[in-house]
Parts: C-alpha cells; sequence; structure tokens
C-alpha cells in the first residue's frame, strides 16, 4: 500500500502544481478574498445616506438634524415637498427620511412633540440600527428637555433614582468589525476550496479517461480517495496559515488568542471531512461545471445553517435541527471559540466530535458510493 499511495500522492501535487488557474484562485481566495471581506462586509451603519423635510423650521428643530451626523449618518439634502422626498427615496439617494412638522417645536415643548422616520427596508439590518440610532437621538432630546424644564442640572439628574447599563464587549472591546468577517471568510474558504479542489482532482480522471486506467490498476478505492484528499489538505492548511497570519492578523490585527496546535489538529480532520463531500459529489459529477453546480447545492445550505449569519437558536426548529447535519456549523463554533476566545479542548469537545462523525459518515458514504458506481 505505501509505495503506490505515495506514487499517487506525488502525481496529484505534480497535476495540482501545473494548473495555473487552480493556482491563481486559490491565491486569491486566501488572500484577496479575505481582505475584500474585512474591508467591504460592514455589519454597523456608517455614513447612512438621509434626507430632510423640515417643515417647522425652528431652533428645535435644527437642533435636532445637527445631531443626524458623521459617523453614522451622511446628511444628502433637505426637500421642500412630499414628491420630493418619495423621489429622492424611491431614486435611492437616500436610504431614510425625517419628517418634521409645522408645530414640532410647539408640541415638544407641550410634552407631545412628533416627528416621522421614513426608512427603507430593502436592507433590514441597515434599516433597524439607523432607526435606533435615531431613537437613541430622540431619547437625548427627551433628557434635555425634561432637564431644562425642571430646572436640573447634571449632579442633580445623578443623585435622581435610575437603572444604569454598564456595557463591556468581551474578546472585541471595540466592535471592529474586520476581525469578525475576515476570520468568517477565512474559514468559508476552507470549506469550499476543500470541497472544490477534491472534486475538481476527481472529475479531471473522468474527463481525461484516466480514471478507467486507475480502477484497473492495484490501487484501491481507498488509496485512491486519500490520494486525492491528502494534498488538499497540505495546501489548504499551508494556504489557510499565510492567511490567518499575513491577512486576518497581519493586516485587521485580529487577536489570535488560543492554540494553533488545537486548531490546526483539527482543520486537518474538518478539511479531510468536506473533501469527501467534494469526492461524493465528483462520483455523479459527468463534467466540472457540473460539479460545481452540485457543489452549490450543498455548499449554500451549509453556510446559512452555519450560524454564521444567525445563531442556530434564532432559527426555527426545524431549521436549529437541520443545522446539526451541517459540517459548517460545528468548524464555524470551533474557530470562533479557539481562535476569537482562546476556549480550549474542555469548551469545543462537542465541535470536534460532530466533525468527526459527519466527516466519518461523509467519507464511507462517498467510498461506498464509488464502489458501487465502479461496480456497475
Amino acid at each position: 500500500m505505501g509505495p503506490r499511495l505515495i506514487a499517487m500522492i506525488r502525481k496529484e501535487f505534480l497535476q495540482l502544481l501545473r494548473d495555473w488557474p487552480i493556482l491563481f484562485i486559490l491565491l486569491w481566495a486566501f488572500s484577496g478574498a479575505i481582505y475584500v471581506a474585512g474591508h467591504a462586509v460592514r455589519i454597523e451603519v456608517s455614513d447612512y445616506p438621509v434626507v430632510v423635510y423640515d417643515l417647522s423650521r425652528s431652533a428645535m428643530s435644527r437642533d435636532l438634524i445637527s445631531h443626524i451626523r458623521a459617523p453614522y449618518f451622511k446628511l444628502v439634502r433637505y426637500v421642500e415637498s412630499d414628491r420630493e422626498l418619495v423621489g429622492t427615496l424611491d431614486s435611492g439617494e437616500a436610504s431614510l427620511a425625517i419628517v418634521l412638522p409645522p408645530d414640532f417645536e410647539r408640541r415638544s415643548t407641550e410634552g407631545a412633540g412628533r416627528f416621522q422616520v421614513i426608512s427603507d427596508g430593502t436592507i433590514t439590518q441597515s434599516s433597524i440600527m439607523a432607526t435606533s440610532y435615531i431613537a437613541h437621538i430622540a431619547a437625548d432630546m427627551n433628557l434635555k428637555l425634561f432637564m431644562d424644564r425642571s430646572n436640573l442640572t447634571v449632579k442633580d439628574l445623578v443623585q435622581l433614582p435610575q437603572v444604569d447599563a454598564r456595557q463591556r464587549v468581551a474578546f472585541n472591546p471595540n466592535v471592529e468589525n474586520a476581525w469578525f468577517t475576515s476570520l468568517l471568510e477565512m474559514l468559508n474558504i476552507t470549506t469550499m476550496v476543500s470541497t472544490l479542489l477534491t472534486a475538481a482532482a476527481m472529475v479531471r480522471e473522468k474527463v481525461y479517461g484516466t480514471l478507467e486506467q486507475l480502477m484497473v490498476s492495484p490501487l484501491r478505492s481507498l488509496e485512491l480517495f486519500i490520494a486525492k484528499i491528502i494534498p488538499t489538505v497540505v495546501i489548504v492548511l499551508l494556504l489557510s496559515f499565510v492567511a490567518l497570519f499575513g491577512i486576518v492578523q497581519g493586516i485587521f490585527h485580529t487577536p489570535i488568542r488560543g492554540s494553533l496546535l488545537l486548531f490546526y489538529s483539527v482543520m486537518i480532520i474538518y478539511v479531510f471531512s468536506v473533501s469527501s463531500l467534494g469526492l461524493l459529489v465528483a462520483i455523479f459529477a459527468r463534467n466540472l461545471a457540473q460539479a460545481m453546480m452540485l457543489l452549490f447545492l450543498f455548499l449554500m445550505p451549509m453556510l446559512f445553517l452555519s450560524g454564521a449569519f444567525t445563531p442556530p437558536e434564532s432559527m426555527s426548529p426545524w431549521m436549529k435541527y437541520a443545522s446539526l447535519i451541517s459540517p459548517m456549523r460545528y468548524f464555524m463554533d470551533f474557530g470562533y471559540q479557539v481562535l476569537f476566545k482562546g476556549n480550549g479542548f474542555t469548551y469545543v469537545w462537542h465541535d470536534i466530535l460532530g466533525i468527526v462523525v459527519l466527516g466519518s459518515a461523509m467519507f464511507g458514504l462517498s467510498l461506498w458510493g464509488f464502489k458501487n458506481r465502479s461496480a456497475k
């Protein structure tokens, strides 16, 4: 088994290193894609475009508008009619509109001041955050009006009965969005590249007509599968190491708090597991394009069920249970627990168990499927 396997692994490495398009994709995936994700994907609201329709034109309305400023908001224009307001929102020039009624100042001093906030809900998360910022501005104005009417000073206000929530953000005190998105992209790329590389390697044998030659050779099915997976494991581990310290930590300064030995030991198992999925797809695909389409059929649900964007606890019950068969769910949780939080084996053993169980199942299923297809 040894000499045959070594020769096959050597052949796979040589074939991969001669494939310049694949090498370019790999380099871009573990460098440019992670860099772009860290800079381009933002969760917090920044420079949110706002249009104002001020019918009050009073000192209080100007005071309110003065709080609509950078870095959260960008006042793009004032309008003079409802038609202008609707046109600005419909054209996408602004994503949030503030309408101040003519009696805004009088009603505010009487205790019933209101203004309207119209938010573009096409991007739901940004819309919710922008309106919450406006609500916070309104709350600050309410407090200021209360202090002015009651002739209270800041010192008097501190002495009033109140509840003060002291917030502290653990692991990311400055709420650096790039720390999350760059690491998330690296973990996503690891999954996608692992499946695509092994699928492409197996489909290539079909396209070139060499798979039949391998099947009649002394090489066993198990040896063939291991030879296809090992180059993927080595390449992905090396590139992920470069991406982790060159991009994630080197450029975005994301702190790496946990054990790298633990992370990369489990990563070997994970890459082996998802590579088995790539082989399973390649068994049924007739060409590379078909293999890519079939892989996306699996990869996209796995990504959405991984908990990267929505915690499993917030999903509907059946989706939460479906996420249990997504290896990405365990790998994402494991990656953030170890690298971001610095947790050890005690906290991540269940994620490792999930990766091992699903990986064994996928490898066994792909081996069984290959033997069955070969027998026909």
